[in-house]
């Protein structure tokens, strides 16, 4: 029997592709949504899909609940993949708008894991699997919230596996660079909605940042189709003893080679030249 995955963040991008994919793999797949609509769009799809909103604890326990109803109670694999960004300088970044992006892209994560771990700890068996970024690697600038949440998902996913090395659970993290999604587009939505542009001294930096999350298709020549996440993604799946880490795109190659090896001020004048 095909293990049973629940994966967060399926309404576009990489949890989108990868529950497909799995799923027409012969995996028992629940894919999972914060909108209803999209839920039910998924549904006709073909796949099953439950509501879980990862700002909502209630909906997180809610969603686990559906999804172990639909797996009889087994839950082989858990891949925390639902994230967004919030683009703007830290200076002009209200603080409730930093706690939100920390709500659905570590504190959701941390509620829905502890309640996955007694489950898989109960069946002598289990994976966790952490869609983490470059960004949690190497910080660019006016990604700042972005950057922090990557950052403190890394220091925990390495603290979890070193707490869970006794048990029969297995963490790895997947750490893309730029990959095709709604991404930039959810991104542009937030930046509007959070920052104040006209009453910032980054105003003709933010106009670049704009433009480049308003374009159709991606702008960096490095960015690839959610079908490179799911290479690695299969690999943990089917591997008895999966790595902690997978580099996924050139740029996190590039980046996580020169934090290791260049001076700081050094790095940081590389990455300053980022948009």
């Amino acid at each position: 029997m095909k293990p049973a995955i629940l994966i967060t963040g399926c309404s576009s991008g990489i949890g989108y592709h990868c529950a497909h994919a799995l799923h027409q793999a012969g995996y028992q797949v629940v894919a999972s949504c914060r909108q209803q609509a999209d839920v039910d769009r998924l549904r006709q799809e073909g796949l099953a899909c439950v509501r879980l909103d990862l700002a909502d604890t209630a909906s997180i326990e809610q969603g686990l609940a559906n999804t172990l109803a639909i797996t009889d109670n087994r839950l082989d694999v858990l891949f925390n993949n639902g994230a967004y960004g919030q683009p703007g300088a830290l200076e002009d970044l209200p603080t409730d708008a930093l706690r939100e992006q920390f709500e659905t892209n570590l504190f959701g994560w941390h509620t829905l894991t502890r309640a996955v771990i007694p489950v898989m700890l109960q069946q002598g068996h289990g994976k966790i699997v952490q869609n983490s970024s470059v960004l949690g690697l190497v910080a660019m600038k006016y990604r700042g919230a972005y950057n922090a949440s990557k950052f403190a998902l890394e220091g925990y996913t390495d603290t979890l596996r070193l707490e869970l090395a006794d048990s029969p659970i297995q963490i790895s993290l997947i750490e893309p660079g730029p990959i095709e999604s709604q991404f930039r587009a959810n991104a542009k939505r937030q930046f509007e909605a959070q920052i104040d542009m006209n009453a910032s001294r980054h105003q003709q930096s933010y106009q670049k940042t704009l433009d480049r999350l308003g374009k159709p298709s991606p702008s960096n020549k490095f960015t690839l189709t959610p079908e490179a996440v799911l290479k690695p993604l299969l690999e943990i799946l089917e591997k008895d003893k999966p790595a902690p880490r997978y580099y996924v795109t050139q740029p996190t190659y590039i980046f996580g080679f020169l934090r290791r090896i260049l001076p700081v001020l050094w790095l940081d004048k590389i990455l300053a030249k980022s948009d």
